[in-house]
């Protein structure tokens, strides 16, 4: 079995980065703003997602909108067939390590399913409260036509996963995102991950958390 620890290093400045993969076939670059990444949607890989607040805003902090952003990730992965295998929601961004079921999966679908039903049910509720914050995500995208943005433009980052190293460092890495920003102490004490899945895994799962799938064997040995 692979130490985690020894992976964590690597794996965290690979998804930091964006910008090296497990082979020159397999990556996928953090494109500014307007530019597509390019997914590589290669069978049995697992799929490490990346994405920001707009202007990495610290917007994921009311209870209330992770949970509502939980949601939004179990519908998507119905719709799109996506099973979860672990997350971590940070204050200004989101990781995802998500295993495709189709042969053919659309990435581009599964986070626009995830991202826009969310997006729109908070521009609903600042609307409804008459918010300041709303003014600040409202932008002028063009003369004429103003846009509410929760999320940052663009994809973010796709990171292609098959070995066990690199699925078990993407895990590690996820669960002690909280931890290397000292939001808490231990992986274990932060509510919005899927460590506790993985920790205590007899225990019951929290209601206001996405659903978590177990990752098939055949991934680790």
């Amino acid at each position: 079995m692979v130490s985690l620890g020894l992976v964590f290093l690597a794996s965290a400045t690979l998804s930091c980065l964006c910008l090296a993969y497990e082979d020159h076939n397999r990556m996928s670059f953090d494109d500014p703003p307007r530019k597509l990444v390019r997914h590589f949607n290669e069978p049995g890989d697992l799929h490490e997602l990346t994405f920001s607040c707009f202007h990495r805003k610290q917007l994921l902090i009311s209870d209330a909108w992770r949970s509502q952003l939980a949601r939004s990730i179990d519908r998507a992965g119905e719709l799109q067939r996506f099973e979860l295998i672990a997350f971590v929601f940070m204050p200004e961004h989101v990781h995802l390590l998500v295993r495709p079921l189709q042969a053919k999966p659309d990435i581009d679908k599964y986070l626009w399913a995830i991202k826009q039903p969310f997006s729109r049910k908070i521009k609903s509720l600042l609307v409804q409260e008459k918010a300041p914050l709303l003014q600040e995500l409202t932008i002028r995208e063009r003369p004429g036509k103003l846009t509410f943005r929760f999320w940052q433009e663009g994809p973010g980052c796709d990171r292609n996963l098959y070995t066990e190293k690199a699925i078990l460092g993407s895990i590690d890495y996820l669960h002690r995102n909280p931890v290397e920003r000292t939001l808490c102490v231990r992986a274990i004490d932060w509510k919005w991950s899927s460590a506790s899945r993985y920790i205590l895994p007899d225990e019951p799962p929290d209601p206001d958390l996405p659903k978590i799938f177990k990752l098939p064997g055949y991934y680790v040995q």
